[in-house]
C-alpha cells in the first residue's frame, strides 16, 4: 500500500505508512462505518485523509466530504496537512474566529472537502451558505470531544441534514458512553490500537518533581530555569491560573506565550506561530492545547496542575514523543498531592539541578500588515528581508502569511538594526507597517 502513496508520503517525508495506518486505509475501502481508537500522535489524521482520493468524485465540484472537530486548532491542523498531500482536491476549513464572510465568499467555488467546527459548520447551514446534498462522507476527528454536552445538540443539528454513506469517527481514548443514535452508526468496524499500556508502549519518559510548598510557582520557575530552552508545554486547569502563573514567570525574565479559550482567534494563533518558531519556547496552556496542536519536537510537558482524568493527562502527554520520538512529561507534585484516577504507569522522581542555564529564546516574531489577501507571500517576504534589508542568511527564521499579515521570525540580536531600516518600505509596491508582534 505505501506504493499506492509513494507521492503523497514523500511530500510528507514519511518512508512508509505504519500498522494502524495500513489497516485503517484498508478498512475505509471495504466498510461503511468505521471507529478507530489509537494513541494521539500515531498518525491518525493521514490515515483518514489518504482514502479521500478514492472516495473523492473529481467530476462533481460539490462537498463531498465533511470532517467534524472539536477544536479550531485542529480544523487549521487537518486543514494543513491535507494541502501539504497535494491530493489535488480543494479544501476549506470553518471555525469561530475566522470571518465567516470570507468563509461564506469561498463557497462559490465549492471544494470537495469541507473541515471545521460543529458550531460554525452549523451556522453556515442554517444560513444556506453551502450545498450539503452531495455530502456522503463524515469523518468526526476527536469523536469523544465533539459528543460532550455543548457540542452534541450542534452535531445532532448537523447531521440531519445530510444523507451519509461512510462515517468515520477517531479518538486517542476509549468512549465512555455509548455513541448516540443520531450519529447512524449501527453495526462499526473498530480498529483499536489502545492498550492499558500505550504510555507505556511510547519514548515518553514520567517524571516527578516535588514542591516543599502548596503553591508551586518557585518550583515551576527552577524547573523551567532547567529545560526551558527546550520546548515545553506547561498545562494549568483553569485560566486564572495562566494568568497568574505568565506574571510570575515574566517577573522572572522567563519569556512565555499563553493559550486558553478567552483569547480571540488571532491571539491563540500568534501565540502558536511564536511557540513553532522559537520566538518562545514555553507555552502556558490549558486542556484546549491537549488536541489538535501537531508542533514538531515538543521535548516536555510540564503538569503544573495534576489533570483529574486520565484521558485529559492522555491527551496532554500526547503533545510530546509522538511519532516514535522521545519526549519527558513533568508531573508537579505539591505536599500530601496525589494522582486522583487510577495509574498504570512508572514514574521516577526528579531532582532540579538548580544550574539555571535558561536563555532567551533565539528569535523574535515581527508583525507585516500585508497577507495572502493583499497578494504577497513567503517568496515576496524573503526577497524584501534579503534584497532591502540586507540581512544576513540565517537572520531570518520561519515565515507564517496569513489572509491579511504576516508573521517572520528574525534571530533576537538583529531585530533592532531591522526596525531602524524598515520604516516606509514596501513589499510588492506596497508600504507595509513591520513591528515587534505583541
Amino acid at each position: 500500500m505505501d506504493s499506492e502513496y509513494k507521492n503523497q508520503l514523500e511530500k510528507m517525508n514519511i518512508s512508509a505508512l505504519n500498522n494502524m495506518q495500513e489497516e485503517t486505509i484498508k478498512a475505509i475501502g471495504k466498510n461503511k462505518e468505521i471507529i478507530l481508537l489509537s494513541p494521539t500522535g500515531s498518525g491518525k489524521t493521514l490515515a483518514f485523509l489518504l482514502p479521500l482520493v478514492k472516495l473523492i468524485n473529481r467530476n462533481l465540484e460539490q462537498i463531498q466530504a465533511l470532517i467534524i472537530c472539536p477544536t479550531r486548532e485542529l480544523v487549521i491542523q487537518i486543514e494543513k496537512v491535507f494541502k501539504q498531500l497535494q491530493l489535488g482536491l480543494k479544501i476549506n476549513s470553518s471555525y469561530g474566529g475566522h470571518s465567516i464572510q470570507v468563509e461564506k465568499n469561498n463557497f462559490k467555488n465549492p471544494p470537495y472537502v469541507l473541515v471545521g467546527t460543529p458550531g460554525r459548520i452549523l451556522d453556515h447551514i442554517n444560513r444556506n451558505n453551502f450545498n450539503w446534498n452531495f455530502i456522503n462522507t463524515l469523518i468526526v476527528d476527536e469523536f469523544d470531544k465533539c459528543l460532550e454536552l455543548g457540542f452534541s445538540e450542534e452535531m445532532r443539528k448537523i447531521l440531519r441534514n445530510l444523507v451519509i454513506e461512510k462515517t468515520i469517527l477517531t479518538s486517542a481514548t476509549e468512549l465512555e458512553d455509548k455513541i448516540p443514535k443520531f450519529i447512524g452508526i449501527s453495526n462499526p468496524k473498530k480498529i483499536n490500537y489502545l492498550t492499558e499500556n500505550s504510555i507505556l508502549d511510547s519514548k515518553l519518559l514520567m517524571k516527578a518533581v516535588y514542591s516543599p510548598e502548596r503553591d508551586k510557582l518557585d518550583t515551576l520557575l527552577e524547573l523551567l530555569l532547567e529545560i526551558g530552552n527546550e520546548p515545553t508545554i506547561v498545562f494549568c486547569n483553569r485560566k486564572d491560573a495562566i494568568d497568574r502563573v505568565f506574571n510570575f514567570l515574566e517577573e522572572n525574565d522567563v519569556i512565555t506565550e499563553t493559550f486558553h479559550g478567552d483569547l480571540t482567534q488571532d491571539e491563540r494563533e500568534k501565540a502558536i506561530i511564536k511557540f513553532r518558531n522559537s520566538s518562545t519556547n514555553i507555552l502556558l496552556a490549558t486542556d484546549l492545547a491537549s488536541r489538535g496542536l501537531d508542533i514538531d519536537d515538543i521535548k516536555n510537558i510540564v503538569h503544573y496542575h495534576l489533570p483529574y482524568e486520565n484521558s485529559v493527562f492522555i491527551h496532554r502527554n500526547g503533545r510530546t514523543a509522538r511519532m516514535k520520538k522521545e519526549g519527558t512529561a513533568y508531573l508537579i507534585f505539591a505536599p500530601d498531592e496525589i494522582i486522583s484516577f487510577r495509574k498504570i504507569f512508572s514514574i521516577e522522581e526528579y531532582k532540579i539541578s538548580k544550574n539555571q542555564d535558561y536563555n532567551h529564546p533565539e528569535f523574535i516574531t515581527l508583525y507585516i500588515n500585508k497577507g495572502k489577501k493583499d497578494k504577497v507571500n513567503k517568496i515576496d517576504i524573503v526577497g524584501f528581508f534579503y534584497k532591502q534589508i540586507k540581512i544576513e542568511k540565517g537572520d531570518l527564521g520561519i515565515i507564517d502569511v496569513k489572509d491579511f499579515c504576516s508573521y517572520v521570525a528574525i534571530k533576537r540580536e538583529r531585530v533592532k538594526n531591522i526596525l531602524n531600516k524598515v520604516d516606509k518600505q514596501k513589499i510588492k509596491n506596497k508600504t507595509v507597517k513591520i513591528e515587534i508582534a505583541s
